[in-house]
């Protein structure tokens, strides 16, 4: 991600500026590095983005997925409409036996009337499938708590030791923000959760509607004052993950980011829970 924005820096404000072989051999270098820099994950939107962020739960990349055939049975069906309206417009053949070959044809109303049918039974079972998908009923390892405030959030949850752990995390302003740390987005206390672990969602509010919401992993959960809404996740791999507040709570509504950190189990216990916790209580029962 940071690798891609420099390159755009690059393009903009170096090459451009040298001469004519110089400007063509760093191009050339500079192509096949961003080959390959397109092969690494994006947790943040980045400049010129035309995509979703790269899925790190099952769940999004379903998404990802029944959105791409979503296009390209809309392609298709653009595809139909468009040859249909050409003919009708430029075919001199047509206006001659149109009462035979088109406007009374039984063979083409049957397949414009089968043909839809198939498309959107081609949509629809997919589409159950991930809804069934989202309301996952496996048992958590790891059940969290969030609150959203105006305008920050809360976490609470159970440490190996049973021992009820929380913490509150607000928006680091931009005069304190460090070198490489994204705008908007970086927060004083980010959340470490560990990968590959079923973790349960609790979202609630203490104040106002808020959303929690965050796009690689595919989940946005409205948070209502007394209501306490559910959500499932399951993360596949480690990474440091963004995302904001997506409901409209008030005047600071876009000052309320959510920076998670996804490590390892190992990393995890070690980084994220004090040294006095028994490592072998809960999480490492399968070993």
């Amino acid at each position: 991600m940071q690798v891609r924005k420099y390159f755009f820096y690059l393009i903009k404000n170096k090459i451009m500026k040298l001469n004519q072989f110089t400007y063509f051999s760093n191009l050339v270098v500079l192509i096949i590095i961003c080959s390959f820099s397109f092969s690494l994950f994006c947790d943040a939107a980045v400049n010129y983005q035309l995509s979703i962020q790269d899925p790190a739960t099952n769940s999004l990349e379903w998404m990802a997925n029944f959105y791409d055939l979503i296009m390209a049975d809309l392609a298709l069906v653009l595809c139909v409409i468009f040859f249909l309206i050409t003919i009708l417009l430029t075919d001199p053949i047509h206006h001659k036996h149109s009462n035979s070959s088109f406007s009374h044809s039984q063979n083409l109303e049957i397949f414009w009337t089968i043909v839809p049918a198939l498309i959107l039974l081609g949509i629809a079972y997919p589409s159950f499938n991930l809804l069934y998908s989202l309301d996952d009923l496996t048992d958590p390892v790891l059940t969290l708590k969030i609150v959203g405030h105006q305008w920050y959030w809360s976490y609470e949850f159970l440490d190996l030791d049973f021992q009820a752990r929380e913490f509150d995390a607000y928006m680091v302003p931009t005069d304190d923000l460090l070198l490489g740390e994204f705008r908007l987005l970086t927060t004083d206390n980010q959340l470490s959760l560990p990968k590959r672990i079923p973790i349960k969602l609790l979202i609630t509010s203490a104040d106002v509607l808020h959303s929690w919401s965050v796009p690689s992993f595919g989940v946005k959960v409205d948070a209502c004052p007394g209501r306490l809404n559910e959500a499932s996740l399951y993360v596949k791999r480690s990474g440091l993950y963004f995302g904001q507040c997506s409901e409209i709570c008030g005047v600071n509504h876009g000052f309320m980011p959510i920076m998670v950190k996804v490590n390892s189990m190992e990393g995890w216990v070690s980084k994220c829970l004090p040294e006095s916790v028994p490592r072998s209580k809960l999480f490492f029962r399968s070993k």
